[in-house]
């Protein structure tokens, strides 16, 4: 079974199913869980120098909504009686952090959430969980 599984949060109802159906592997296998919510970077503008929002405030709120994404995952582990570590990253490009995150980790499972968009909209937003899937060498369980 898998002994590292790794869940990405974002902290939406359907990323809920994905924690829970990694919480339950990881039980089954005696396993453990690897948490990761990805931060947006600051957004600067070469326009202007004024900023709605000054760039520390920014973090602090970022890094504050991403903390509470995976003690979320954390405290769903616990109460199944599985070891969870957790983790928030900025990245530009959440795929890539997920994927280094998981190959740092040694991570041999990925389960992630499908937001499940189609046409225009999966065309124009894309699909984190897609990407991930396209570029890991590691099994990827999806749920939507």
């Amino acid at each position: 079974m898998y002994q590292r599984i790794l869940v990405p949060t974002d902290g939406s109802d359907v990323t809920a199913k994905a924690v829970q159906t990694a919480v339950e592997l990881a039980k089954l296998g005696g396993g453990q869980l690897r948490a990761i919510s990805v931060k947006e970077p600051f957004p600067y503008s070469a326009i202007s120098e004024m900023q709605p929002v000054p760039p520390q405030e920014f973090y602090d709120a970022q890094e504050r909504i991403a903390a509470g994404r995976v003690e979320a995952v954390k405290k769903a582990a616990e109460a199944a009686g599985v070891v969870c570590q957790s983790h928030t990253v900025e990245a530009l490009h959440v795929w890539e952090a997920i994927l280094a995150y998981a190959k740092d980790q040694q991570c041999d499972l990925i389960v992630m959430a499908s937001h499940g968009r189609r046409g225009v909209a999966a065309l124009l937003l894309g699909s984190e969980t897609q990407r991930v899937l396209i570029h890991s060498s590691l099994p990827v369980l999806i749920v939507k």
